[in-house]
């Protein structure tokens, strides 16, 4: 289930930036910036915008392997498998 988003308008933001950050910390949850009641920018813990780059950067390693496998290329699986663990390993530190 998707959850709606926190919503905080700039105005607000500007006052009370220090309890948006702890909640921010504290949820892990987007927080979504308006202004003149649009959105303008969104909000992201340090940790939740690490987890999001390295989850990309797996799609994407992902979506290279697909192309090398329809071009007829690719690499031993032990390789790959070194790969996707140091990867992960990453992400636990």
């Amino acid at each position: 289930m998707t959850r709606i988003p926190e919503i905080v308008p700039v105005s607000d933001l500007r006052q009370e930036a220090a309890a948006v950050l702890k909640k921010l910390h504290e949820s892990n949850d987007p927080v979504v910036v308006t202004q003149r009641g649009r959105a303008a920018a969104v909000i992201l813990s340090v940790e939740e915008y690490e987890r999001k780059e390295r989850d990309l950067e797996i799609l994407r390693l992902l979506a290279r392997g697909e192309k090398e496998i329809a071009s007829g290329r690719g690499f031993d699986l032990d390789d790959v498998m070194s790969e996707a663990a140091a990867l992960l390993a990453e992400s636990d530190e």
